[in-house]
């Protein structure tokens, strides 16, 4: 049977179009499957109970829905995040592990650690900036200070006797603390855990004195601590009662803490972009926004989110050497 040109290239034409469409719409995995094609694990380098836990969860839920997949999450925490960090960093980079990642492993530990296991700019794609929050200065009720002048006295009335909790060496609570010292003259006792959760609730059990973190203003709405002022550079609308360090008395004060999700680096480019359409559109989300009402949530481009974390290195690099902060 004889078949004619005109018939072989009007076939090839039929199926390069049918099969190239769904791709050009979808980004897919290496065999060619739809992504995600099964559940996909976001490694947190936080202990349960924390914002590092809270927030990944939340985000994945709604992820969930979206896609039509899980995301499950694994806290991998300890050594400053370095664990959690590095374990993701030396995953497939096919889509289905994700890094959710904060100032601390992105750039605080580059100046904080000596033999860090992994690089914040070479290991991992940057996915989307998706959260921001002041930390709180919350003391156990037991303390005799109920503002941030009476705390400084009472610090330089018992120098070395006050401690504050964190949630590891090098961690955004210890560098917000170490801040503080630095700032005041005060001298303080750094008590570090593995995770800012245990640390938190230390505190509330009368263990430590006192903390900065994200998610104390919900324990001192509850009553089990007490707060004395916000670390941002502006008021919280969380609690607008609050004073910012610098006016309650700490001129220069300013520390905040940011989350963002990454992939492994090489994870191929339509996927990671996938990931950032669907992140900052469940970010954006009233019933999140609602369930998450104490953060900033936020949401970017990957080109965003890249550009952030090497604009934070040499900010905290320059936080650290100026405070002459030691970790050891």
């Amino acid at each position: 049977m004889k078949i004619s040109l005109r018939w072989v290239l009007i076939c090839s034409v039929v199926m390069l179009s049918g099969v190239s469409a769904p791709y050009a719409q979808t980004a897919s995995t290496g065999s060619g499957q739809a992504y995600p094609a099964k559940p996909v694990r976001i490694i947190s380098p936080y202990s349960a109970g924390g914002l590092g836990d809270i927030l990944p969860r939340a985000l994945g839920a709604s992820l969930h829905e979206q896609m039509g997949q899980p995301f499950v999450i694994e806290n991998r925490p300890g050594a400053s995040q370095m664990i959690g960090a590095q374990v993701a960093a030396k995953s497939a980079p096919d889509g289905y592990t994700l890094f959710f990642g904060s100032v601390t492993s992105l750039a605080i530990n580059v100046s904080a650690q000596k033999n860090l296991p992994y690089d914040p700019l070479r290991d991992f794609a940057p996915v989307s900036l998706c959260f921001s929050t002041p930390l709180y200065l919350v003391v156990n009720p037991v303390v005799p200070a109920r503002s941030v002048k009476e705390l400084i006295a009472l610090m330089k009335a018992r120098p070395g006797k006050l401690t504050f909790a964190s949630g590891g060496p090098g961690s955004s609570n210890h560098l917000a603390g170490e801040l503080f010292k630095y700032l005041t003259g005060g001298d303080i006792v750094h008590v570090p855990y593995k995770g800012a959760g245990p640390a938190m609730i230390d505190v509330v059990g009368g263990h430590v004195d006192m903390m900065f973190e994200g998610a104390a203003i919900n324990y001192a709405k509850d009553g089990k601590v007490r707060a004395l002022a916000v670390s941002s550079a502006r008021r919280s609308p969380v609690a607008p009662e609050l004073p910012t360090m610098e006016e309650a008395g700490v001129p220069g004060y300013e520390s905040t803490i940011w989350f963002g999700m990454l992939a492994p680096a090489a994870t191929p480019a339509p996927i990671v972009n996938r990931l950032s359409q669907e992140m900052v559109k469940a970010l954006a989300q009233p019933a999140l926004r609602e369930r998450l009402s104490t953060v900033n949530l936020i949401g970017t481009t990957p080109e965003v989110f890249s550009a952030h974390i090497r604009a934070e290195i040499p900010k905290w690099r320059k936080v650290i050497e100026g405070a002459k902060i030691r970790f050891d």
